[in-house]
């Protein structure tokens, strides 16, 4: 399959993204720079982490506003899948794809550090390789990575079982020692209302190697290359 990996100025994981569809997994991958207006060729468009625009004004506010974010929600819109990390997830949010915010930090503090996290569900494009509750080891690496929304989509996003993955203790509590920066009902990772956009603060791409102390995240990946791969052959890409 062919993955698509925006660059924004300031953009930084795009490399380590690349490195593990193409290096680790085999797939095609490709940099899609901020100005580009088409995705029509890629089966899946990774919109990494880093430091877009310098996070002026906000985390991922004015890379929101870039031409390639108009093609990501009419990719998105027709189906295509997109996966927001860090950065991304906060681009996510402020262009309006998935709800809520990522805030400071709630000890104002920034973070790099490993943590665990509990699956929630494993029929989405983004899980299939894992099993219901599994325990993924994947680091985070962020200053406002702080999940908020107000009650009621807090509410929606529990009872339509859009959490996909939770902060949690080695033993898969969702305590509050496990949560590394504050995040509401200790979410890691939600999707869409459709579930084929995931965004997701910790950093799978920087577990996919032993050498780095996890290959967890490659399940990540691997769930969507699964999910390509097993799509009926005469169904049309929609862009």
């Amino acid at each position: 399959m062919r993955f698509g990996i925006a660059v924004f100025p300031g953009t930084w994981s795009d490399t380590d993204c690349h490195h593990v569809v193409a290096g680790i997994l085999g797939q095609q991958a490709e940099y899609v720079w901020h100005r580009k207006t088409s995705l029509e060729s890629y089966d899946c468009v990774i919109i990494p982490g880093g430091f877009s625009y310098g996070d002026y004004l906000r985390p991922g506010a004015m890379a929101s506003l870039a031409p390639v974010m108009d093609a990501v929600r009419r990719y998105a819109n027709g189906g295509g899948l997109v996966i927001g990390i860090c950065n991304g997830f906060q681009v996510l949010c402020e262009a309006g794809l998935l709800p809520g915010a990522l805030l400071r930090n709630q000890h104002l503090e920034y973070r790099c550090q490993w943590t665990n996290l509990r699956t929630e569900r494993v029929d989405t494009p983004f899980s299939n390789r894992c099993s219901s509750g599994q325990i993924l080891q994947v680091p985070v690496s962020h200053g406002e990575g702080n999940y908020f929304a107000d009650e009621a989509t807090l509410d929606r996003l529990e009872q339509d079982g859009r959490v996909l993955f939770r902060y949690c203790d080695a033993q898969g509590e969702a305590t509050e020692s496990a949560n590394p920066n504050g995040s509401a009902h200790n979410i890691a990772g939600i999707t869409n209302e459709s579930g084929n956009v995931l965004g997701m603060m910790p950093h799978p791409e920087r577990s996919c190697e032993a050498l780095l102390g996890s290959e967890d995240g490659n399940l990540i990946f691997q769930s969507i290359i699964d999910s390509c791969n097993d799509a009926p052959i005469e169904s049309p890409r929609v862009r």
